[in-house]
């Protein structure tokens, strides 16, 4: 199991916890930036609602992309291959199977997860169960970049079933907000989830409106949320409401404790993710990230010829991509290519 590499160690981070309002001396982030998720299509006919990545939001080291997708019947994302980041998948309604080359494969549910370190190289494809009475799946997929000295370790998953996410209820067991602790440390709720490199990510679900968080924070992360149902204050309860679709990336003074949350909705729902910057560059060609150009250039080389992390790049094909499959060329995302 991998040690976190917080740079703000959970033993240095405050412990109080508060409940209805923020501390009197306790300092909330403020809102920096607003970006909408327009829909666009992704993948073989899948849509997806994408923010980070796009160019209205770059730069948010660690983080490379934020996908809310919704796989229809006959869409999918067929195998593909991956270097130099980790793709984390959060079922929000539906399933969804996976496959890779590695011989690893197996099905998330909502509310499950899957925390995917692609390392030195990978291939995998991901496909929708559609089952009759079910809903389409839905669900979240975020990439963050991996530190420059864990770009070529071997690839590594981390999967939690619905009944492994663990949940904190900052206002109590019947208090209107319970937060879906998938990595990171919630109101002394930690996931068993250990990524390569900082990240908190957590499901915030509040039952009424006027329901108020203030959750801690480590200093100086980057930090953001996204609000998938219902809508959000941020800081004082006078201030701007923020709608559902929106990510909303937070300010990183090192004053800063946390962030305070209020619930403008009865069932207001959101993501809020946090991760330690990379003092690094990022050299994106697609679904391959690194630091230099010349390490893109020998990681599309290595993909060529199968070597390096992709020995099975010409030979190996999932089963679920079945007529899906493509041929295997890399496209260039060239909303976020840096290459």
């Amino acid at each position: 199991m991998y040690k976190y590499l917080f740079s703000t160690s959970f033993a240095a981070i405050n412990k109080r916890v508060f409940s209805t309002a923020m501390s009197s001396n306790a300092i909330s982030r403020n809102v920096v930036n607003s970006v909408l998720a327009i829909e666009q299509e992704e993948g073989a006919g899948a849509r997806v609602r994408r923010s980070i990545g796009t160019e209205n939001l770059r730069n948010l080291t660690p983080f490379l992309m934020l996908d809310h997708f919704h796989v229809s019947k006959g869409a999918g994302f067929p195998d593909h291959p991956h270097r130099g980041q980790a793709t984390v998948t959060y079922m929000l309604e539906g399933s969804s199977r996976h496959e890779d080359s590695a011989g690893h494969k197996g099905t998330i549910v909502a509310g499950g997860v899957q925390w995917m370190c692609a390392g030195k190289g990978i291939i995998h494809a991901e496909m929708p169960v559609h089952d009759p009475g079910h809903p389409d799946p839905r669900g979240l997929q975020l990439w963050v970049d991996l530190p420059k000295k864990f770009k070529m370790v071997d690839p590594s998953y981390q999967e939690l079933d619905p009944e492994g996410v663990p949940s904190a209820f900052p206002l109590g067991p019947d208090g209107g907000v319970e937060i879906k602790v998938i990595s990171g440390k919630s109101f002394n709720v930690e996931s068993p989830v250990r990524p390569l490199g900082g990240c908190w990510f957590f499901h915030v679900k509040f039952k009424q409106a006027q329901k108020t968080i203030f959750h801690e924070l480590p200093s100086g992360w980057t930090t953001f949320f996204y609000i998938l149902k219902g809508s959000v204050k941020v800081g004082s309860p006078g201030s701007k409401v923020y709608q559902t679709f929106n990510t909303i990336v937070l300010s990183s003074n090192e004053n800063e404790d946390g962030v305070q949350l209020t619930s403008a909705e009865d069932g207001t729902e959101l993501i809020l993710v946090s991760g330690e910057p990379l003092d690094q560059p990022v050299f994106q060609y697609g679904p391959f990230v690194m630091t230099t150009r010349e390490e893109i250039q020998n990681t599309l080389m290595d993909y060529r010829f199968g070597k390096n992390g992709f020995e099975k790049a010409h030979t190996w094909k999932s089963e679920i991509g079945g007529l899906m499959h493509s041929n295997k060329a890399v496209r260039p995302y060239v909303y976020n290519t840096t290459f």
